[in-house]
Order: structure tokens, then sequence, then C-alpha cells
């Protein structure tokens, strides 16, 4: 139940944050370009996993699916809350992270170790939360992982 609630917020948050949060511009490339880029990129491997999850590229907020990629990050409630503090741990600040976390804590306070381990993960890695993906893309994902420390 507590699942469905965060979902929900999620999906009535999401449009606003776009439109009024986001300055960055949508990515003007498609799931299957990214399958075409070879095999090791950033590319490749986003496409692949937006693909596995059936997704849909999400316009202006193609960072966080790479994000997912590069950290190893589930999709599940739980994991998403957890990348919240792995970024925030790796220096990223914004509204909606601090409610994500706030929300999360409260929601799943038994979760509170795997939420503060994920946040050390965060501050172990150099800071790579603002960097422009787009441009990354036909590098080796593991190149990336091992430039910023990413484990």
């Amino acid at each position: 139940m507590k699942d469905l609630l965060i979902e929900k917020m999620y999906e009535l948050s999401k449009k606003p944050y776009q439109r009024f949060f986001k300055r960055n511009k949508a990515w003007e490339i498609t799931v299957p370009e990214l399958i075409q880029l070879p095999q090791d990129s950033l590319g490749f491997h986003l496409g692949s996993f937006i693909q596995k999850n059936n997704f849909e590229m999400q316009p202006k907020l193609e960072d966080h699916d790479v994000i997912h990629v590069l950290t190893n990050t589930g999709i599940s409630v739980v994991e998403e809350i957890g990348m919240q503090y792995y970024l925030f741990g790796n220096g990223k600040k914004s509204l909606y992270l601090f409610l994500v976390i706030l929300t999360g804590t409260l929601f799943y306070p038994t979760r509170f170790d795997y939420f503060i381990q994920q946040y050390q993960r965060g501050l172990k890695a150099h800071s790579f939360h603002n960097l422009d993906f787009l441009k990354m893309l036909q590098q080796p994902v593991t190149t990336i992982r091992e430039t910023f420390n990413i484990k």
C-alpha cells in the first residue's frame, strides 16, 4: 500500500516537475538509436535499461535513468528512495530530492540502514550528478564508473 501511494505521488508530481523545474532540453534521441550505440557504451546500457523495464524516455528526465544505469540501482520504490539518498551523498540538492528523502524515510523507517548505506556510497563517488550525460552516451559505462568512483 505504501508503494502505491509513493508511486501515485510521483506520477502526480512528474509533469509539474518537468515543466517548471527542469530547465534542460529534452534529448532528441530514441531508444532504438541508443541500442545502436556500441555495446559497452552508456547509451547502449541506457537503451537496454529502458527496454528491459518497459519504460519510455521521459523528456527532460533522461538523467534519472542514466543514474540508475551508472549506480546499478533497481526500480523498486525503496531503491528509488535509496538512489535519492545516493545523489544527496553525491552533492545533489533539490526540493524534489529532499521531498523524496523525507517521505521515503517516514514511510520506510525500517530501511533507514539501506538509505544510509546509499548515502555513503554517494559520498565516496566523485561528483557526477550534474554532468551532461547526453554528451557521454558514446563513452564506455565502465570508464565512467571508474573515473567517478561509482561503486
